[in-house]
């Protein structure tokens, strides 16, 4: 009977330390492409989801429970033999302590996505050498939804993954596939984990965590300070913007974060909404339509 209850026990063990980060949905969609036969889209579909969700990203441990929530979108708009021309939409959310809510972390369009694949070809990632466009770019999107979702919870904690994520960009660099090298006026996936990795853009990461960990997790328990503490992480991004005009790390935070910033602020206890406000438009121009929204 020990022997049946040690063996449970270290089977239950062993699934726990194994518990993959990801509950991710993958959607291919090929509504742009001329094809009679939509096997090869639904294979890669598949094929996409088992490599993000059953794959070991990293050595720490998450429950069932604690695996991130994300999105990936790639809609195929050019497709011919085993090549493909695709843009691909990242979405990741984070649960808000003491409610059923799912707070948005990131959301990005990247439309420099090109790559070959044949129909069952194995999807296998290798972290010492480039072995794919598909494979590279899926896999440094995965490393940047945990180290953000990581940078919610501690201070910097995402930063594992983000060296990742620089390490795919590096080997990535001679391969002439577009999105990886760093290019004067273009968002390219250089230069969002360059940012994430640099003390120039260190405001960024600290609003995140005081954002979601110190804001948004004690909404439910003290709204007042909830919201104090949120209207606060406004204010970093203004002394980034001092220092680092148009940054690109501040435009991903509002498009993940606009619609939600403007709910927060809209009821509940009162905090200085005129000050707030000329903040969000200071740091979020492109978003003061929805700034206006604010009804308090």
């Amino acid at each position: 009977m020990f022997r049946i209850v040690l063996f449970a026990f270290f089977l239950s063990t062993s699934q726990l330390m194994c518990a993959q980060e990801l509950n991710c949905t993958v959607t291919v969609n090929s509504d742009q492409v001329s094809q009679t036969n939509q096997q090869i889209f639904r294979t890669l579909e598949r094929s996409l989801s088992d490599f993000v969700n059953k794959n070991k990203w990293t050595n720490r441990v998450y429950n069932e429970n604690e695996r991130v929530n994300a999105r990936l979108f790639i809609t195929v708009t050019q497709y011919e033999s085993d090549r493909f021309d695709a843009n691909i939409q990242i979405q990741s959310s984070r649960p808000v302590f003491n409610s059923s809510y799912e707070s948005p972390v990131f959301n990005y369009k990247d439309d420099s996505f090109n790559f070959q694949y044949q129909e069952f070809q194995p999807l296998v990632y290798n972290e010492n050498v480039f072995e794919s466009n598909l494979i590279a770019v899926v896999s440094y999107y995965v490393y940047i939804i945990l180290g953000l979702d990581a940078d919610t919870f501690s201070l910097e904690g995402g930063d594992e993954m983000f060296r990742k994520a620089q390490n795919i960009v590096t080997q990535a660099q001679g391969s002439n596939a577009a999105g990886w090298k760093q290019e004067t006026g273009s968002r390219s996936r250089f230069e969002l984990v360059d940012n994430l990795l640099s003390n120039s853009f260190r405001e960024y990461r600290i609003a995140m965590y005081n954002y979601h960990r110190k804001g948004l997790d004690i909404l439910g328990d003290n709204n007042s300070t909830g919201k104090q503490i949120i209207a606060g992480s406004m204010r970093l991004f203004e002394t980034l913007i001092k220092r680092r005009p148009n940054a690109f790390l501040i435009q991903t935070f509002f498009d993940s974060k606009s619609e939600e910033i403007k709910n927060i602020f809209s009821d509940g206890p009162k905090v200085d909404i005129v000050k707030l406000k000329e903040t969000l438009n200071r740091v979020a121009p492109f978003y003061s339509n929805t700034w206006n929204q604010i009804k308090y």
